[in-house]
């Protein structure tokens, strides 16, 4: 079966999309973002794992609390992959190309205990933010404002994970830069409507 890759008529790819953008800078933050979605979706993967083998005597919470958390991670999915192919890339296929990609590592292990779930969970956490920040800079390097102000709300919209090095009870003690927040966590879906130029961001963020 012959599979068409160019337009007939003008010779470009057939998924090319028009963009500002200089072609270094679509190929480098094509490959960044990608490497960024495809640890959203192994830490989705993560949590649900350990939502669904939660345990212990605060199984109900937790349980509740990592559903929650699944929900926030999921929803930033579809506005990564539709910002890569917004600036003129091509995004991610199938599981193996998560798997080639994904630096958050899996947990296949048969039990995991509460408190190492959140302990890891926590960690993943933590170095996707860094790596986020990693991303933006690369944004900020290509002069692209409406990726990097996409990550800037992707993050808002992640869950808070425990940070202290002790996690015990129903009710975890929390910190982002030193300030003590307590473990609820509203759902926060994430839709964007976008406007403007790969340059010039013109979204608009409904939470529901």
């Amino acid at each position: 079966m012959q599979v068409r890759t160019r337009d007939a008529k003008t010779g470009t790819p057939a998924l090319h999309t028009p963009s500002d953008l200089k072609p270094n800078a679509v190929r480098d933050l094509t490959g960044a973002l990608n490497i960024l979605l495809a640890d959203m979706f192994a830490l989705y993967l993560k949590t649900k794992n350990f939502h669904w083998h939660m345990s212990g005597p605060h199984f109900r919470d937790y349980h509740l609390l990592l559903d929650e958390h699944g929900d926030q991670i999921f929803a930033t999915t579809d506005a990564i992959a539709e910002r890569v192919r917004k600036i003129g890339g091509s995004t991610l296929r199938s599981i193996g190309h998560i798997a080639r990609l994904q630096r958050v590592a899996d947990n296949d292990a048969d039990f995991v205990t509460p408190m190492d779930m959140l302990a890891e969970l926590r960690d993943d956490n933590k170095q996707l933010v860094a790596n986020m920040r990693e991303t933006h800079g690369l944004c900020d390097e290509h002069d692209d404002v409406a990726t990097a102000s996409l990550l800037e709300v992707l993050q808002c919209a992640l869950p808070r994970m425990p940070v202290s090095n002790t996690l015990s009870g129903q009710r975890c003690r929390m910190s982002e830069r030193s300030a003590a927040v307590s473990c609820t966590f509203p759902t926060l879906p994430v839709r964007l409507t976008s406007t403007g130029s790969s340059r010039k961001p013109g979204f608009r963020i409904i939470r529901s």
